[in-house]
């Protein structure tokens, strides 16, 4: 059985160079497959391979006191959905040029809703407080083509530095709700949710571990379809199996 890593962690890194290296390492020597990026605000982890060599790398990479509190996503597989193993030094783990969105430089990390509570909030339709919930699908065209949150905005956008422009017709209508920003993971929701927040939208929370970690808690809850991933299993259902043929049912 093949386990599927997805993390990440924004924190300052001075030498992304030496951290790239030092991750190709650890990932060769467990013989994991996938994808490794590396950026001065973080690192962002795809990988699959063994139960035990995923995890002898998270124990180690939380050893490093920067990357102690690296947010974790698993589920397993029949097969490594990756060729080969790929790491990459980049400007950002994911490109939204935007400074004021960048999470080293804000005050602190957006407000974040735990997968339960957005659960609960989807059956009540609306928040804790009585104000409507809307959710904000930051992904692109393609992956919400496989599935999205009952009722969700969506944006016609095919790269994430197109949200701002897509999100500014809806805006108004937003002031008045309680808005969840989610994605795959984590990383863009909580970018996205930085950006709308310093821009003006005090109402933006993020979905704290995005669809895979609510997927992982709470199941399909309020989501029709499946959430698209980035490798050959192409998409995963609310109970983590693969949509591609190669994977287990």
């Amino acid at each position: 059985m093949i386990d599927n890593l997805a993390a990440y962690h924004f924190v300052a890194i001075d030498d992304p160079d030496a951290v790239a290296a030092w991750l190709h390492a650890l990932a060769e020597a467990g013989d994991l497959r996938g994808t490794v990026l590396v950026a001065p605000e973080g690192i962002n982890l795809f990988l699959a391979g063994s139960v035990d060599a995923i995890d002898t790398l998270v124990a180690t990479v939380r050893g490093d006191a920067r990357f102690a509190a690296l947010q974790v996503k698993r589920s397993r597989s029949d097969v490594v959905p990756f060729a080969r193993l790929k790491v990459k030094v980049k400007p950002e783990i994911i490109s939204f040029r935007k400074p004021e969105a960048m999470p080293l430089g804000a005050p602190a990390r957006a407000p974040a809703v735990s997968p339960d509570a957005l659960a609960r909030w989807i059956a009540q339709g609306h928040d804790d407080a009585g104000k409507r919930l809307v959710l904000l699908d930051t992904r692109n065209r393609e992956e919400f083509g496989f599935g999205t949150f009952k009722d969700a905005l969506t944006l016609p956008i095919d790269n994430f530095t197109e949200l701002p422009d897509a999100l500014a017709p809806h805006r108004e209508a937003l002031r008045d709700a309680t808005v969840v920003s989610f994605c795959t993971g984590g990383i863009r929701c909580e970018k996205a949710a930085l950006w709308m927040r310093a821009d003006g939208m005090a109402n933006v929370l993020q979905l704290d571990g995005g669809i895979l970690g609510y997927f992982e808690q709470v199941g399909g809850f309020g989501y029709d379809g499946r959430c698209f991933v980035f490798d050959d299993r192409v998409a995963l259902d609310p109970q983590l199996r693969p949509l591609h043929a190669g994977a287990p049912a």
